[in-house]
């Protein structure tokens, strides 16, 4: 990751960070792993950590860099943020669903998902902003209803809804 782009998402976990950095990477097929970092044994009296611990895990999926952080146990991840994958076929979002939410990770409504670590997916057709926001309000709105009525979203009942 030689070239640092403009905004990075920094993800803070405990203990986890380098497990969640291999998942994400084994889940994307354009992701790596980049540098680690380790906590030095200067400010043990602030980070309280032992020295040699992964501090930073540098990855990389799908062109866009991210930190995995073992920050300790005062913050956790919410679905107040979430990253939305974009697929083109059901296969896709089968794939991500599956993949995703394996493990310990849980199935959510409209799409939405929990990683194992705690981390919100949305795992959506690429076209979804187009049928939300489209000028035909009754289009849009028939998507509306039938995303709120899914867990895993899915491309042929929502293209019908759309259709109408």
């Amino acid at each position: 990751m030689a070239s640092l782009q403009k905004l990075t998402s920094c993800l803070w976990f405990d203990g986890q960070a380098e497990d969640a950095a291999k998942f994400y990477v084994s889940v994307f097929k354009n992701a790596k792993l980049g540098r680690i970092s380790h906590y030095p044994n200067e400010g043990q009296d602030v980070h309280r950590q032992p020295a040699g611990k992964v501090l930073v895990v540098e990855f990389e999926i799908e062109g866009q860099q991210f930190i995995a952080l073992n920050g300790g146990p005062q913050f956790k991840l919410s679905e107040a943020i979430s990253f939305v994958v974009n697929c083109e076929t059901q296969a896709e979002i089968d794939y991500f669903w599956d993949k995703l939410s394996a493990d310990g990770g849980e199935p959510g409504p409209c799409g939405w998902l929990k990683d194992k670590f705690g981390l919100s997916w949305q795992i959506a057709p690429s076209k979804i902003g187009d049928w939300i926001t489209d000028p035909d309000q009754r289009k849009s709105a028939r998507v509306f209803a039938a995303v709120m009525q899914m867990g895993k979203l899915d491309i042929a009942a929502l293209e019908r809804a759309y259709a109408g």
